[in-house]
């Protein structure tokens, strides 16, 4: 493509309020299949999500296959990926087991394991479209998706096997689900955003479940460049139990 077709999406990206025009047009212009660059502006200009239009979302580094009606990654999440990879380092030299819930299209269990070689990620979530997308982004790392609900589709044998778990739940209340902007609320799954009236329903379900059970010892933390917040749970005393036999992965869902 020219730069004469670059600089024209630019102006049409720009009319529609799109904020980095010159961005998204080069991209758009660079990865359209030939003859499909206008059906591709026309969709951005409607105000699909750029990732759905690409069908990638770029995270921490990698290309996450992400399709038309799935969660889009956000990057205030790498945070989130940091301390788990940190996490998981500390467990049988790397290969340890990671389960994402509410993982979406799986960006953040394919980034942990991408950082930390030997890592087998089991992913959940409980929209059709995104474990589609998850399992596609997981299979190169060996990495597994489920339909479900939290914590109901995993495996049996994963219980007391669990090294790291990492949690993106919908942390949006209710009643500004509608004031989030319209590439969020007009093209991506409410389950992903609507975390009940206060935001945090799905935050208290993995709680009850990770954290007050297990006695964890918990603190917050911040990252101001990335605008994110993450609550990390570890035990209060280092765990002395020798490696245990890891389970095999399993594609049943």
């Amino acid at each position: 493509m020219t730069t004469d077709a670059t600089a024209e999406a630019t102006t049409r990206l720009r009319a529609a309020g799109c904020v980095f025009a010159e961005e998204e047009a080069a991209l758009l212009v660079a990865e359209a299949p030939p003859g499909l660059l206008e059906a591709w502006l026309t969709r951005r200009v409607a105000g699909e999500p750029l990732e759905h239009v690409l069908g990638w979302a770029s995270f921490d580094g990698l290309r996450v296959p992400v399709a038309p009606g799935v969660f889009v990654p956000r990057q205030r999440s790498v945070l989130l990926v940091r301390e788990a990879a940190r996490a998981a380092a500390r467990h049988r030299g790397g290969a340890s087991i990671v389960v994402d819930l509410c993982a979406g299209a799986g960006a953040v269990g394919l980034a942990v394991a991408i950082r930390v070689p030997g890592t087998q990620v089991h992913a959940v979530d409980i929209d059709p479209a995104a474990v589609a997308c998850a399992t596609r982004a997981l299979a190169d790392v060996g990495g597994v998706a489920y339909l479900g609900d939290l914590a109901a589709p995993l495996p049996p044998d994963l219980r007391g096997h669990v090294d790291v778990l990492v949690a993106n739940a919908p942390y949006v209340p209710s009643d500004e689900v509608a004031m989030m902007p319209r590439e969020a609320r007009d093209h991506e799954p409410a389950v992903a955003l609507d975390g009940g009236p206060d935001g945090l329903d799905v935050q208290r379900r993995v709680i009850a479940r990770a954290m007050s059970a297990a006695g964890l010892r918990v603190r917050v933390l911040h990252d101001d460049a990335l605008e994110a917040t993450v609550v990390v749970g570890r035990p209060r005393t280092p765990a002395s139990e020798p490696p245990r036999p890891r389970p095999a992965p399993t594609r049943e869902r």
